[in-house]
């Protein structure tokens, strides 16, 4: 995983994403899924990317089931987009590069 990618827990998801200064795009998802193995490197590179203006955090829904039912998360990967403690935008399913900054880029200052 990248350097500038977190891990948050049930426990760290508060302090790690709700009340991060900057807006944090969640990654929920789990080892034995596919897709979230595809969208992984292009998460890297958007941490990469946008690296001082946007943080990218990852949540395994099975180490972690509060808070998927927190966020009805109902299928993986779902991302989140979260700036100033609330969710502002959600993409279900595996995406490209594209299509995830498309969501995103709006809500960055």
């Amino acid at each position: 995983m990248a350097d500038n990618i977190i891990t948050v827990s049930d426990d760290t998801f508060d302090e790690q994403v709700t009340l991060a200064d900057i807006p944090v795009l969640v990654d929920f998802w789990a080892e034995w899924c596919g897709p979230c193995k595809m969208v992984a490197p292009v998460l890297e590179e958007i941490a990469d990317d946008k690296k001082g203006t946007l943080r990218v955090a990852k949540v395994n829904v099975d180490d972690n089931p509060r808070t998927a039912q927190r966020f009805q998360v109902m299928s993986i990967p779902t991302l989140l987009l979260f700036k100033d403690g609330e969710a502002q935008s959600r993409i279900v399913g595996a995406r490209p590069k594209s299509q995830i900054l498309s969501e995103v880029e709006p809500h960055l200052s």
